[in-house]
């Protein structure tokens, strides 16, 4: 078996080393797929969910917007463009009209390569239309798009969950098995009218869910409906169904995407978005109900919302024990949690719009049928207890020249309080430096608050930032941080209160053309952690990872993108033994001229102690999948991605993807667990646009 893989990982290393030589015929890698992997930070401890975002870019990229149109509010979806940079671009198209070329993104002030580059994808230049049509049925059933697609992903391998058990076994342990078949499954409707009015419903079943039967008879585990209308008069947007809402900087509520530290400087500290649609399968970060933005004055906007959904957690008969957010309902253990408890949520926020100042204040209040109250444990002291919860918060932005200054205030109903203030200044050249202070209250309490910070949720952490994005020279970029936190109380694995740690980071990039692009970038992290010594006595003391990537991109007239990775992570204890990863990567995409085919190749190869020293890179998938896999003891990984267009209406994507450890008879544990060395899967999707 051994002799056979290997044979087979050689033979694809070498079909990516063949595609290399012929570079005439490949095609780019999607350049918002290299988005992705800039701004990700796989390590970051946040539970922000990247695949939500991920969704939205691939849907911006198949419905690109007319720049010569562009609001304020549709730049601002972009994670790439800095608040600077969005009124720049609408200044240039106040003063010197719609642009007719891409050559003419170059006469943006402050716009570099990289961000022309990104931007690219997500635009198109037309002539904006002289005479605006107030939408009406007969223009939306004519103009409108619509698409549905399905996805299912087929597992080569049995779990321990699906193996089949006498009735006896199962009768005395009935969560021993899966109750459902071992394959993911979706179906997404859509239907859109230029940037005013989006529809469409989700359903998702995970792989394990009983689907049309047993304790699931409705079909899909999971649905999604929604309704979003722009721009109908003083009502700037209305959503009915599921809608995510964030405002200010996401210290009283963001069910948004939001970066961590590692984000480009330019955008770190970007103002949250309002409402938004919820079309993605996320289980958790959404509310369902009805939430409006109505435009007050020219500069005044008012929003509220009303959302009422059922919710999972551990349940007795007076508490809320936990909140459960993973949407897994596999066994009859998790049947016995979803929908188990209620949550009700009222809103509103109130925002300024100046020249030269942002003003915001946000109010929300939420109650659950019964009071949230936790297990006691030493790090958990603080967390949110109560049946209801509300916060108020101020967050503002003032702008003069080069300098910007921006925060937020927020305060719970115990009147304890959590702070972000941020000074940026931005001079000529694309130079960014950025000083940020955040203090978050070890007692502060708010069930749907997320911002930056080196913590999972806005509390018990204080930290200063201060970072610095400039060119060195000519085609060289640096980019580095420094961040120095502090948490006041004890946290998970860690009994020690007065905690303290250091995250810091150097990156240096060499673009002389758009086809050349490469990068270095070390990353340096110290925290306190709990460990037990091997006579079992357990001390708090720091753990060190540091972690090292180089990466080159390639490409020639936007016909090519090869993607080059080297990294390498040591994480310890310190004074202890050291585990050390290592994983290297090689990806391309090939074109055939005669026929609608795309192929992209990608092969790795990782060698790691353990589970660590685990690394993780992104890998291409299908359309609105996002994959982003971990790796960890000593195997190789390769994929094949196709995309088929049969016509403009119908499109077929697959991915096989198949990886193999060398040092490895058993794959992950418990229900999970795989018997053997190797693990594939196919991803099969089906995609009608009409």
């Amino acid at each position: 078996m051994n002799y056979k893989m290997n044979r087979l990982l050689r033979v694809m290393l070498i079909i990516c080393i063949t595609i290399l030589l012929s570079v005439h015929n490949l095609c780019a890698q999607e350049v918002w797929e290299e988005l992705a992997e800039q701004l990700m930070d796989e390590d970051e401890n946040s539970s922000f969910q990247w695949d939500t975002h991920f969704e939205e870019l691939s849907e911006l990229r198949e419905n690109p917007i007319n720049i010569n149109t562009a609001t304020k509010e549709q730049l601002e979806r972009f994670p790439f463009l800095s608040d600077q940079l969005v009124e720049n671009i609408l200044y240039y198209l106040y003063k010197y009209g719609p642009m007719l070329t891409r050559n003419e993104l170059w006469m943006i002030e402050d716009i570099d390569r990289q961000t022309i580059h990104y931007l690219l994808p997500f635009i198109c230049f037309e002539t904006p239309e002289k005479e605006q049509y107030k939408p009406n049925i007969k223009r939306i059933l004519k103009y409108g798009k619509q698409e549905l697609s399905t996805r299912v992903d087929i597992p080569f391998y049995t779990k321990a969950g699906y193996q089949q058990y006498p009735a006896e076994t199962l009768k005395k342990n009935p969560n021993k098995q899966y109750l459902g078949y071992g394959y993911y499954h979706n179906l997404r409707y859509s239907f859109h009218y230029r940037d005013q009015i989006y529809a469409g419903i989700t359903a998702e079943k995970d792989a394990g869910e009983p689907f049309f039967t047993g304790q699931n008879k409705k079909g899909y585990d999971f649905y999604s409906l929604y309704l979003l209308i722009r721009n109908m008069g003083h009502i700037k947007t209305l959503a009915l169904g599921n809608y995510r809402v964030s405002y200010g900087y996401g210290l009283v509520i963001n069910t948004d995407f939001g970066m961590g530290k590692t984000a480009t400087l330019s955008t770190l500290g970007n103002k949250s978005r309002g409402i938004r649609k919820h079309s993605s399968t996320d289980e958790y970060n959404y509310f369902q109900g009805m939430a409006v933005s109505y435009k007050l004055a020219k500069r005044w906007t008012l929003d509220g919302f009303y959302s009422y959904r059922k919710m999972d957690g551990i349940v007795d008969n007076q508490f809320i024990r936990s909140l459960k957010k993973d949407g897994y309902h596999r066994l009859y253990r998790e049947f016995e949690k979803k929908n188990t408890l209620t949550n009700q949520l009222v809103g509103s926020n109130l925002n300024y719009n100046g020249k030269y100042c942002e003003l915001g204040l946000t109010a929300v209040y939420n109650v659950f049928n019964k009071p949230l109250n936790p297990e006691k444990k030493y790090y958990n002291i603080y967390y949110p207890r109560g049946k209801d919860f509300y916060n108020v918060g101020g967050d503002y932005k003032f702008f003069w020249k080069r300098f910007s200054l921006l925060g937020e205030t927020a305060i719970d109903k115990c009147g304890t309080w959590a702070t972000m203030n941020m000074l940026r200044y931005s001079p000529k050249g694309g130079t960014q430096l950025i000083v940020m202070n955040r203090y978050y209250d070890a007692k502060y309490q708010s069930v749907y608050a997320r911002s930056i910070g080196e913590g999972s949720t806005v509390q018990n952490e204080s930290g200063f930032y201060i970072g610095l994005e400039t060119s060195i020279l000519k085609y060289i970029k640096m980019t580095c941080y420094g961040d120095f936190f502090y948490f006041p109380w004890k946290k998970y694995l860690v009994s020690k209160a007065g905690t303290k740690g250091l995250d810091g980071l150097l990156q240096l990039s060499y673009s002389p053309t758009y086809e050349l692009e490469m990068f270095i970038r070390y990353r340096y992290k110290k925290k306190e952690k709990d460990f037990t010594a091997e006579d079992k006595t357990k001390q708090t003391i720091p753990s060190i990872q540091q972690k090292c990537r180089y990466q080159l991109n390639y490409s020639v007239k936007d016909k090519l993108t090869l993607k080059t990775i080297a990294d390498y992570v040591r994480i310890n204890f310190r004074g202890q033994s050291a585990s050390n990863g290592f994983l290297v990567s090689q990806s391309a995409a090939y074109t055939f001229h005669l026929l609608p085919l795309q192929l992209d190749l990608s092969a790795a190869w990782f060698n790691t102690d353990d589970y660590n020293s685990r690394l993780t890179i992104y890998e291409k998938s299908v359309l609105y999948a996002f994959s982003m896999p971990s790796f960890y003891y000593k195997g190789m990984r390769v994929a094949v991605n196709a995309r088929y267009e049969l016509n403009k209406h119908i499109i077929l994507q697959a991915k096989y993807g198949t990886t193999h450890y060398f040092n490895r008879d058993k794959i992950s544990s418990a229900l999970e667990e795989i018997d053997g060395s190797t693990k594939s899967d196919l991803y099969l999707q089906l995609r009608l646009k009409f």
